[in-house]
């Protein structure tokens, strides 16, 4: 049988919605116009007043001068300049902070305002600071540094300045939810609520920190989703925290975010169903190891069920499936596609399944089977379809492993993999990355699973 809770291929802006949970960013405004459906759940926002950094990081960048700075100097020469200028208004976050020492080093950085900390780095010889990410918007911020010369003289010196206010706002969803554990397929889904032009500047707003190393990269599907995906399967067992500094980003012309999100979640055990529409078996492997072989049937001719790797959405015990000439309450069932393909408890076709196809799209086992597979479940689980006539339909359902690692990293803004551990993530050239040795279908998808057979 298949399900009815979705027809065919959702928009680019809906397609996360059907039947999904997601969390959603507390205290947005304009979040109702764009929200995709019940399952949507609040994420939580960092908060926090004051950073205060030293010395000791990599390098700087350039001080900005002249009327956009606020400068003090002493009789021995040392000098320090605050860039925003104090009593600066309307300024671009983009810009920044910075900080610079002239005959001396910077010996203290501290800024206050907004309710996110405020971090930057110092270049080797701790005379320029530079703040590491936009400043949030509508935000009255004092900077206070203290510089040092050689023979112990100081200069402390103070800027206090607000950033532009915003004619209009982007909010931010992520489908992650609080705590929640995951398959080791599951995409990290972001969803905005308007269209994004500067998604280079999106993109690099966005960190990764796993417990184990991790490379990956974002995917943009359309102007309003970008996914993370990493190149092979999650390790399992990891811990993923997403932070994106999305504050003070130009998303579009005169369009800022206004919140940084922040969601922390789990990988679990490494749960893998490759499911032959040919041989009539699935085999369930659990973290690398086969757990099971069962007799299936899937879709008859005229409804095959579509080859690809996919990963698994949600789950009912029982779901009501409508269709020509039946409606029932189908026992065990785990969604895989928007469109309605399940694997689920079959008690009508066991005579069938290891024989011959004869479900109308979805993937029926028996009842046992249905029932200890649904039970281990949980959302992006790794299922690939082989064998079928049928290809797969890019977004029916997660289809991010339809794509090849090299056809991921295309649809990165900046044409970057990201390489994420314990202290977050940096972007780095994917041709300088190692080949990776993970293999299909228990490290990663296959190249070209989504087309007919």
């Amino acid at each position: 049988m298949q399900g009815t809770q979705a027809t065919g291929k959702p928009a680019d802006s809906q397609r996360r919605a059907a039947g999904a949970r997601s969390a959603r960013e507390t205290g947005v405004r304009g979040v109702s116009q764009f929200r995709r459906s019940a399952r949507l759940m609040r994420i939580t926002v960092c908060c926090a007043t004051v950073a205060l950094l030293a010395a000791g990081c990599a390098a700087g960048h350039a001080a900005a001068t002249g009327r956009h700075s606020t400068r003090g100097r002493s009789a021995t020469g040392l000098g320090l300049t605050i860039s925003p200028a104090s009593g600066s208004a309307g300024v671009s976050p983009a810009a920044g902070i910075t900080v610079t020492a002239t005959h001396g080093r910077l010996t203290g950085v501290s800024v206050q305002g907004g309710s996110d900390p405020v971090t930057g780095s110092m270049n080797g010889s701790a005379s320029i600071w530079h703040s590491a990410w936009t400043l949030g918007v509508s935000t009255r911020y004092t900077v206070t540094a203290t510089a040092q010369a050689r023979d112990g003289k100081r200069v402390t010196q103070t800027s206090t300045f607000t950033t532009l206010t915003p004619s209009s706002t982007f909010a931010t969803e992520i489908y992650e939810a609080q705590g929640a554990t995951y398959g080791v397929g599951m995409p990290i889904i972001l969803t905005f609520s308007q269209p994004i032009v500067n998604k280079a500047a999106v993109e690099r707003a966005l960190q990764i920190q796993t417990s184990r190393p991790v490379v990956g990269a974002w995917y943009w599907d359309g102007d309003q989703t970008v996914d993370f995906r990493p190149e092979s399967y999650w390790p399992p067992y990891t811990t993923v925290s997403f932070t994106g500094h999305l504050d003070g980003v130009e998303g579009a012309p005169g369009v800022y975010g206004f919140h940084t999100l922040t969601q922390s979640f789990w990988i679990g055990d490494s749960l893998i169903v490759v499911a032959s529409t040919a041989t009539h078996y699935l085999n369930l492997y659990r973290n690398g190891t086969l757990f099971a072989h069962w007799p299936i049937s899937t879709g008859r001719p005229t409804l095959p069920t579509p080859n690809g790797t996919y990963v698994t959405i949600d789950k009912g015990n029982p779901v009501l499936m409508v269709g020509p000439g039946y409606s029932e309450d189908v026992y065990w069932s785990v969604r895989f596609t928007y469109s309605g393909d399940y694997l689920h408890s079959a008690p009508w076709s066991v005579g069938e399944q290891g024989y011959i196809n004869v479900s109308h799209g979805c993937v029926n086992l028996p009842p046992a089977d249905a029932e200890e597979y649904y039970k281990m479940e949980v959302p992006g689980d790794p299922v690939t379809i082989t064998g079928s006539p049928a290809a797969g339909t890019w977004d029916d359902g997660w289809t991010e492993w339809f794509l090849s690692w090299p056809q991921y990293v295309e649809g990165s803004a900046l044409g970057q993999a990201v390489e994420a551990g314990p202290q977050g993530s940096v972007f780095v050239n994917p041709s300088l990355l190692p080949a990776s040795t993970a293999t299909a279908p228990l490290g990663t998808s296959a190249a070209g699973n989504s087309r007919a057979s």
